[in-house]
């Protein structure tokens, strides 16, 4: 039965095609926009997740405060962390192991092109595989540095790519930092970060003896910690430690002591606010969308009164003609969420593809889960017959003799 309901409501609404396809035109674009919206949103999230993912939950760093758009860490700032604060730090209890980190801009030249890039400094001795693991460092070729490695260098796995010189880099290549020849001696596995992806790791006696860095000013300390459980007590510990040896009060802190997961609940809830706008602004055309399918169906009620007055005089019950009605006004929100579903990912697809071709960056993303667009789906066809129930409703309170004499 609920079959030859259907069927008859479709034969109604493709009767109807043009007001059908202006009645869903709210629905899709609001769909459209959440689906898209959203699933451009979570791709972002994702993307900016596996920045940092890789990292433990055990691991904190501490950085000078400073500008986050001018350079690597710990360069724009007016007072550099010291390199005697890390013998410090590593005393705290609670602390496994603590070491410098140098990080610092450098020109890379390769196939006669240069390019900016990062190099990040490798702890030597004990620390060395302290580091990475902390940083999870697998050589997709070649190998990592080892004590004594002097002018050679480990890369990110993006300059395998020939994007930026022409050729990809290989093992055994030669590259020129900063006017200084280096061999090549590993690339990393991808991290999914373009910032380790596109890393110069140099040891650090090398980059303070070769390339001439100020070893008394550190970018980063990195501290892994004992227990994970007991990282906030740790962080407090160090904030307590730096705030005496760099004689600031609580509250005018001139430094940083952050995990990577702080870091990802900061952006969370920055993501999360943008999402709540967006859902704001699809419910308002969703509502909007909704209102037309009340106004086209209670239009329906009154174009085909005569049609009702029929059916309820050959013994059509109340329940059969609100059915009807009703399944139509769930076709319409059904159809209008497939239409929205399939113009959302399209367009999310579409837009981050373009953004990654004129911006060059892969946090451009879009992830869309299955999840979303069955909800999309059903929550069209609830809100098309959530605004269906009342003209439905009146439909089937007809009376057929009035329907018939109105009808003339």
């Amino acid at each position: 039965m609920l079959k030859d309901y259907a069927v008859f409501s479709l034969k109604n609404l493709r009767s109807r095609r043009l007001r059908s396809w202006l009645t869903m035109i709210g629905i899709f674009i609001g769909i459209a926009a959440v689906v898209s919206l959203i699933g451009l949103g979570e791709g972002l999230r994702q993307a900016i997740m596996s920045q940092f993912g890789f990292l433990g939950p055990d691991v904190l760093g501490v950085q000078a405060s400073g500008l986050a758009f001018a350079g690597p860490p710990g360069t724009a700032v007016a007072k550099p962390l010291s390199d005697d604060l890390t013998p410090k730090i590593e005393k705290i209890n609670g602390v496994e192991a603590a070491f410098n980190r140098y990080i610092e801009s450098i020109t890379l030249e390769f196939n006669d092109k240069q390019d900016i890039g990062i190099a990040g400094s490798v702890p030597e001795g004990e620390n060395r595989k302290t580091f990475e693991i902390m940083l999870n460092l697998v050589a997709e070729e070649g190998r990592l540095l080892k004590d004594g490695d002097t002018k050679k260098v480990v890369l990110g796995n993006d300059f395998k790519k020939d994007d930026t010189f022409g050729k990809g880099i290989k093992v055994n290549d030669r590259v020129i930092v900063n006017g200084i020849t280096f061999e090549v001696i590993g690339i990393l596995e991808k991290k999914g970060s373009f910032i380790f992806d596109r890393i110069v790791m140099i040891n650090e006696e090398t980059m303070i003896d070769v390339l001439g860095i100020d070893k008394k000013k550190v970018n980063v300390i990195a501290v892994k910690v004992k227990d994970q459980n007991k990282i906030g007590q740790a962080k407090e510990d160090i904030e307590k430690l730096l705030r005496h040896e760099r004689d600031v009060e609580k509250g005018e802190e001139d430094f940083q002591v952050q995990s990577p997961q702080q870091t990802l609940e900061a952006l969370n809830s920055t993501l999360f606010a943008v999402q709540l706008f967006i859902y704001i602004i699809a419910a308002i055309s969703l509502a909007v969308g909704g209102i037309g399918i009340m106004n086209t169906m209670y239009t329906s009620v009154l174009e085909r009164t005569k049609e009702i007055g029929i059916m309820k005089s050959i013994g059509a019950r109340n329940s059969a003609i609100f059915t009807i009605f009703f399944i139509e006004s769930g076709l319409l929100g059904t159809v209008g969420g497939i239409i929205g579903i399939a113009l959302g990912m399209g367009f999310a697809y579409g837009i981050s593809a373009i953004g990654r071709v004129v911006l060059g960056s892969e946090l451009i993303q879009a992830s869309i889960n299955p999840l979303l667009i069955v909800g999309a789906l059903i929550f069209s066809f609830v809100l098309g017959t959530l605004f269906g129930v009342l003209p439905a409703y009146q439909a089937s309170k007809l009376n057929p003799v009035d329907s018939l004499r109105a009808a003339k």
